[in-house]
């Protein structure tokens, strides 16, 4: 019962990618609203992203020190942490983080328009909701999500650098120089592609939940609820795809 429910609802949110990808590319173009939710989802979650960032760059150098210590590898330090951030941490943490954000405001917002038939009343009035809708905020969490995620890997590697400083003394330089000759191509680019998935997710995700939400108050606070839970299952799944086809690649 719950696999038949889980397949059907997997076979829904496909055929709402398609329609995404049928109406989100003809004219007209929501340009205006696109700006708009890309200032709210993207500018308005830069506080909590950096905060996030800077927590998550100095407790990852705080916690790896002692270990490293004990090998006599501190010098490492800086070239551990700035990969591990670069590679899986910085996408993974700030995609959860946005889910949590943006994915449970896209469900709430879409859900309290379908409850109060303000959806309803945008199709018998002519416009399009789904694209005004839809395609603007799905878009806007595509592009806006790896947008985030370099910002946050910057203020994570401040951060490591300051934790290092914190019971030792190194340079900005000496530190910049530990992670860039390390960094390869194979750390940065797989990295960067598959945040936009994970944004794209989240947007769709939050989007279907809210969009086809149940009447209702209880609606509201389901769709919200579940696009989050879903949207963070799919977030793992995608990295483990993606790990799995770098390494495939040769890129790991």
């Amino acid at each position: 019962m719950i696999t038949s429910a889980m397949l059907a609802e997997t076979g829904a949110m496909t055929h709402f990618a398609g329609r995404f990808f049928r109406e989100g590319f003809r004219p007209r173009y929501e340009v205006q609203e696109l700006l708009r939710q890309c200032y709210i989802i993207g500018y308005q979650s830069l506080p909590l992203v950096g905060i996030t960032g800077f927590i998550m760059g100095i407790v990852l150098t705080l916690q790896s020190r002692p270990t490293m210590a004990q090998f006599g590898a501190e010098a490492w330090i800086p070239t551990m942490v700035g990969l591990t951030i670069i590679r899986e941490m910085g996408p993974i943490i700030t995609a959860l983080i946005f889910a949590g954000k943006i994915g449970s405001s896209i469900g709430a917002e879409l859900g309290s328009m379908r409850v109060t038939e303000q959806i309803d009343a945008m199709e018998v009035s002519g416009t399009n909701p789904f694209k005004y809708l839809v395609v603007t905020r799905v878009l806007a969490t595509t592009l806006m999500l790896p947008i985030l995620t370099l910002l946050a890997d910057a203020v994570a590697l401040f951060a490591a650098y300051v934790g290092i400083n914190l019971k030792g003394v190194t340079s900005m330089a000496l530190f910049t120089n530990s992670i860039l000759q390390r960094l390869t191509f194979g750390d940065v680019v797989p990295a960067v592609i598959k945040t936009f998935f994970f944004g794209f997710v989240i947007g769709l995700i939050g989007c279907y939940k809210g969009y086809h939400s149940d009447k209702g108050t209880e609606g509201v606070g389901q769709a919200a609820n579940s696009a989050v839970v879903v949207s963070s299952l799919v977030i793992f799944i995608i990295d483990l795809l993606a790990v799995q086809i770098t390494g495939a690649l040769g890129l790991n």
